[in-house]
């Protein structure tokens, strides 16, 4: 039965998988992405029904509630049904062994995978391949658990929960349409949560990226390669601009001359992006933080340069995108560089 730990493994390297130019040349890549997941599950699910839990369930060693409780299967974990009597089910599941930031053992499978735990539980909210919208189900828990997650003072592991619930969309309903927003969000989460735990680390000051702890970018460009052009992988190019911003400035004017610039790339690859505004407002404001640090270096002439750019890129947001909110805040940036109101400093890039 470890063989359900080997299938999470497999899965996440399927996720990860780039195919090579002549294998992208024989089918969409979607398509490809979707036939790998479906082989390695087939191959390495267990025999038995691969469920999904999306509450926390008890597991006992009988089927009984007034036997010995097990343990507990949180919202995410995967089983595999191996035997049924009356509204009780044997399973093999995959439990926790304590938690972290990153939830490891979802993502990779631990270094040495523990044995799957055997018991008994009540077949009340399981997921399998043939639940009736079993996908939207899975999505929707998992966008509650995401939800919760964001509330002040949110329970241990909600986080974790939702990626792990959006990871079981992908493996078990692989042909969903559901699947490239499920990537993006198992995707986000993972990245929001590694980017926490680095920006409390000493190293998170340092000016060059890399002298930092970075999130991992592998998840966002599976996004991008199995599902281009769509917003999903333009979600994804955004958010991997952040690993190569400057940690602080540390008054080196280069540093948001630079990310003004990455911004602007963005931009311009990606102009049907929703977040295509925020990044030329980010470019704009950026400029005009340069201005203000190179004034106060006394270089009106690299100070004038670069006020200069904002109205230029604040016109282009104006234009393409007049009804974005940035645009409205893009009319107020512009109107304090004309003023001669420093921007720098004030919060609000």
């Amino acid at each position: 039965m470890r063989r359900i730990f080997l299938l999470q493994i497999f899965f996440v390297a399927t996720l990860l998988l780039i195919p090579s130019a002549r294998a992208r040349n024989r089918a969409p890549r979607g398509q490809a992405f979707v036939r790998a997941v479906e082989r390695r599950t087939q191959s390495l699910i267990p025999k038995g029904t691969l469920a999904v839990a999306i509450h926390t369930i008890d597991l006992y060693v009988q089927p009984s509630a007034s036997s010995t409780r097990l343990t507990q299967v949180l919202p995410g974990r995967e089983m595999v049904i191996t035997e049924k009597n009356g509204k009780w089910i044997r399973v093999f599941a995959n439990v926790d062994e304590g938690q972290s930031h990153e939830d490891q053992t979802t993502l990779l499978g631990p270094a040495n995978p523990p044995q799957p735990v055997s018991g008994w539980m009540i077949n009340q909210g399981l997921v399998t391949a043939d639940t009736p919208h079993g996908d939207q189900i899975l999505f929707g828990a998992a966008q509650a658990q995401e939800d919760a997650a964001t509330q002040p003072d949110p329970p241990p592991g909600t986080a974790q929960a939702a990626r792990r619930l959006y990871l079981r969309v992908i493996q078990i309903f692989p042909r969903s349409k559901l699947v490239p927003n499920a990537m993006w969000h198992a995707a986000d989460i993972r990245w929001q949560l590694q980017k926490a735990d680095a920006d409390t680390l000493p190293s998170a000051h340092t000016k060059q990226p890399y002298m930092r702890e970075l999130p991992d970018e592998n998840e966002m460009h599976a996004v991008m390669h199995y599902f281009p052009q769509t917003k999903w992988a333009d979600f994804a190019a955004f958010t991997l601009i952040q690993n190569q911003l400057c940690g602080d400035w540390q008054g080196d004017e280069k540093c948001p001359e630079k990310e003004a610039h990455y911004y602007l790339d963005y931009a311009r690859k990606y102009p049907n992006s929703p977040d295509a505004p925020e990044a030329l407002y980010k470019a704009a404001w950026r400029e005009a933080a340069a201005g203000d640090m190179w004034q106060a270096d006394g270089n009106k002439k690299f100070a004038d340069r670069d006020r200069g750019y904002v109205a230029g890129i604040v016109n282009r947001l104006e234009q393409k995108y007049p009804d974005s909110e940035y645009a409205t805040r893009a009319a107020t940036l512009l109107f304090q560089v004309d003023q001669g109101i420093q921007v720098y400093g004030t919060g609000s890039q």
